[in-house]
């Protein structure tokens, strides 16, 4: 259930902001490591990319790492979840990539981390594994001024789930998962005060409709020029995909087929960086408040 609620929530921001396709811009995609925001030292960029360059060998699996100058005005949330559709990390029909950014310059609170992943690797860097990887791993850096640091010691964990077996994964997961629970003292779900699904479904539904009937009596000044709305392609296309993918559950087969992808991999077997092909996610992940 969550999953859906989570990109009809999309939805509805992505009717509401309504954002040109021109206004939002994103840096190059020209390698596994993205310092736009030039605060990575020559040293700390050339680890870590080796580290996702054997990360990708091994694997298949992409990992970026980048520093962005300007949220323009967007969330950390917005931010990754177009930087992903933009980026396009991971293969193609798998989705397994993923991005860890900061975004140095912003005021403090905002600046991340933010971890964004894509489908394929959802069951395995969860929003509970992510969240608690950014809380212990990086932010007691990042409060200490050591940006390289935080990088290194994000990057470094989440390489380390992304290599671990299925059952390794799963037990880092869980260990994840009781660690934010606890920290975030989670009242157990299916209390009797929840609003029922079917409801908040309608509820949708009939802004939906509304929204659509505001914005043709308003005329197109919030359509794009030559293309539509911003975020309306990937929205739209990723609610169909969550509610395509039907109610197997967020983990089903995620931990059946170990560290590799099947299908089109054969071009990652040498690596070095390719270019993704992926980029499809539904805001899993996580942020910091650095």
């Amino acid at each position: 259930m969550m999953p859906l609620l989570r990109f009809l929530l999309l939805l509805l921001a992505g009717m509401l902001i309504g954002t040109p396709a021109g206004a939002q811009t994103y840096p190059k995609f020209t390698g596994l490591v993205v310092d736009a925001a030039n605060v990575l030292p020559p040293a700390t960029r050339a680890d870590l990319e080796a580290k996702l360059e054997a990360l990708q060998k091994d694997t298949h699996r992409q990992l970026v790492v980048a520093t962005i100058p300007d949220l323009q005005g967007n969330s950390l949330e917005d931010y990754g979840i177009g930087l992903l559709g933009a980026w396009g990390p991971g293969l193609k029909d798998v989705d397994n990539g993923a991005i860890l950014f900061i975004a140095p310059n912003e005021p403090a609170g905002h600046r991340g981390p933010r971890i964004e992943v894509g489908y394929g690797l959802e069951p395995i860097l969860t929003d509970a594994f992510s969240g608690v990887t950014i809380r212990q791993q990086m932010m007691p850096k990042l409060r200490a001024g050591d940006v390289p640091g935080a990088m290194e010691a994000g990057t470094d964990a989440l390489i380390a789930q992304l290599r671990a077996s299925p059952e390794e994964a799963k037990a880092r997961t869980d260990a994840a998962i009781k660690e934010f629970n606890k920290t975030h003292q989670r009242q157990a779900s299916g209390s009797g005060g929840d609003i029922p699904f079917g409801l908040i479904v309608w509820g949708f539904i009939i802004l939906f409709v509304a929204l659509s009937w505001f914005r043709r009596a308003g005329g197109s000044r919030y359509v794009g020029q030559s293309g539509g709305g911003s975020a309306w392609p990937v929205i739209l296309w990723g609610l169909g995909n969550e509610i395509g993918r039907g109610s197997g559950g967020g983990f089903g087969g995620g931990w059946g087929s170990g560290g590799g992808s099947s299908g089109s991999d054969g071009s990652w077997g040498g690596g070095g960086f390719t270019g993704g092909g992926g980029g499809s996610g539904g805001g899993g992940g996580a942020s910091g408040d650095w």
